[in-house]
């Protein structure tokens, strides 16, 4: 099998990863913070472990501001939800948006009357730019921004974004689902607010495991109440961080897998985006000079994600996938990706698209073996 759906979820892990999710398992077995047992501090001390590393990757100045839950839908569900929210307050995204941030911006039009604006972006950082600017009004709470598309692998010039908001004092979010493994990011140098990011896509780790950091001078409500193995005796839920937002027994095997996959990644921080670079050109290059394909997004010249988003002139993206799977053994992702937003930017709302995104652990080979696959592809239909 050619694995061409990194964007999804990464595969395959470091080794470094199963490994240190068996020892948590089978070695360790029992609850971070519930209990003064070896077993117990041994978990802990993971989950400790895993907050520093994050907090260090990530600019993010205080550990206990790192909160972990099963998945960045979740990490992003906090973040949206925590703030305080008033009817007539005004909240600003981008047309590039996973539904992991539009539903719960949905959800808060119809639970408080806030509104929601989305700003749209094609690759015109500037143009963007100045259509986020015209959208701030005196209500402005929150921009809650995507770092890259997962679709077609736009970057967002996040540095801007976040001096507009810092000028007009808005709070920001940041959805590194995409990004987080791929470009590095500071929460203090670049003067992030809230950053969310899975364990399981560019960062290598298991699935099950999704991060929230958030600055200093900003709070939130939880989202959920139960045990967190101290403040036992108060019916409330605790204030202090990280245990005000995380109820329940915590994903140790998990979070153990992502502290491997962060101290992977922490060694090799510089080495991915020349080669990613170099099979994205070289993937977009082979597609290009195919008659009938039509590309998505950035073009061969521009900075982006390796993600590369096309179709088959007139053939359902679906389709194009199942061949792909079934007679090629090649893995990719085709439909709407829980991005509707992007696909009526993009004109593709009916037929989807085919999504290919790769990272450093796939090859020039695997690459050209998927370009042979399309040319055969479009040669066939061609002659039906």
């Amino acid at each position: 099998m050619i694995y061409l759906d990194q964007a999804a979820s990464s595969f395959p892990k470091p080794p470094e990863v199963g490994e240190a999710m068996l020892h948590a398992l089978n070695e360790i077995g029992a609850n971070p913070g519930r209990g003064g047992h070896v077993h117990a501090r041994e978990a802990s001390k993971i989950i400790q472990e895993a907050r520093e590393k994050a907090a260090q990757l990530f600019g993010c100045e205080d550990p206990k501001r790192v909160v972990f839950f099963q998945n960045a839908t979740i990490a992003l569900n906090q973040a949206i939800k925590g703030l305080e929210w008033r009817k007539g307050d005004h909240i600003i995204a981008t047309y590039m948006e996973h539904n992991a941030v539009r539903r719960p911006l949905e959800h808060l039009k119809k639970k408080y009357g806030v509104t929601v604006s989305y700003v749209r972006f094609d690759g015109d950082d500037d143009a963007f730019i100045h259509a986020m600017k015209a959208t701030i009004c005196s209500q402005t709470k929150l921009i809650a921004v995507t770092h890259a598309s997962n679709v077609t692998g736009a970057i967002i010039p996040l540095n801007e974004v976040i001096k507009v908001a810092k000028k007009h004092r808005i709070i920001t979010l940041v959805d590194a689902s995409q990004t987080a493994g791929h470009i590095p990011i500071s929460m203090k140098a670049q003067g992030v607010d809230m950053l969310a990011f899975p364990g399981h896509k560019g960062i290598l780790g298991p699935q099950g495991t999704g991060v929230l950091l958030v600055a200093q001078h900003l709070d939130l409500h939880p989202i959920h109440h139960g045990g967190t193995g101290s403040y036992s005796e108060s019916p409330d839920q605790p204030e202090v961080w990280p245990e005000k937002l995380e109820s329940g027994t915590l994903n140790t095997p998990g979070i153990a897998g992502l502290l491997a996959a962060l101290q992977v990644y922490e060694r090799k921080i510089h080495d991915n985006v020349s080669r990613e670079t170099l099979l994205a050109n070289k993937l977009l290059d082979g597609l290009n000079s195919i008659e009938g394909i039509t590309c998505y997004g950035p073009l061969i010249e521009d900075v982006r994600l390796p993600i590369i988003a096309f179709n088959v002139n007139g053939i359902d993206a679906q389709e194009i996938a199942i061949v792909l799977d079934t007679h090629y053994q090649i893995a990719v992702r085709a439909g709407l990706h829980c991005n509707p937003l992007a696909h009526e930017t993009l004109g593709t709302t009916e037929q989807g698209v085919v999504r290919v995104s790769f990272n450093a652990t796939n090859t020039e080979e695997e690459i050209e073996a998927f370009l042979t696959a399309i040319e055969e592809i479009t040669m066939a239909y061609e002659g039906m």
